[in-house]
């Protein structure tokens, strides 16, 4: 057995890639499906197309479908430098929910509603401000 992707339903496909293109990640393949009236985009980090997220997006909506994309825990993400990602998605409009106050651990949200953790490779980094005080928003 092995991994082979991991699947979010996503209502506005442009809003959604480019969010995930904000976390780093690019596309790796797509297929579009006319018969089917779908979409599936393969978005994984640079260097890695075999740990893929899939977006798929329903040509004619997702009425019938849970409407708070709940139904699993979260992705999560490995990077460089957590307060670099985490000013360039604040930079960019993405909240972050919770704030990396640890040097070590931070969550997002993507348009889906899609909780993202991102973890500091490596050891954590030393307390920061802006990080160290700023209070948690929402949840994840």
């Amino acid at each position: 057995m092995r991994y082979l992707h991991t699947m979010v339903r996503v209502k506005d496909l442009d809003l959604s890639m480019a969010f995930y293109r904000l976390l780093g990640l690019e596309e790796t393949r797509r297929h579009d499906s006319d018969e089917g009236r779908f979409s599936l985009i393969f978005m994984a980090p640079p260097g890695q197309p075999e740990c893929p997220i899939e977006l798929t997006y329903n040509w004619d909506g997702d009425d019938g479908l849970p409407s708070d994309s709940r139904h699993f825990g979260h992705l999560a993400y490995e990077v460089e430098d957590i307060y670099a990602k985490c000013q360039h998605l604040m930079d960019n409009g993405v909240t972050i929910n919770r704030p990396p106050r640890d040097g070590r651990m931070a969550f997002v949200r993507s348009p889906d509603n899609i909780s993202i953790e991102l973890l500091q490779k490596g050891e954590a980094k030393a307390p920061a401000e802006p990080w160290a005080s700023m209070p948690n928003t929402g949840h994840w």
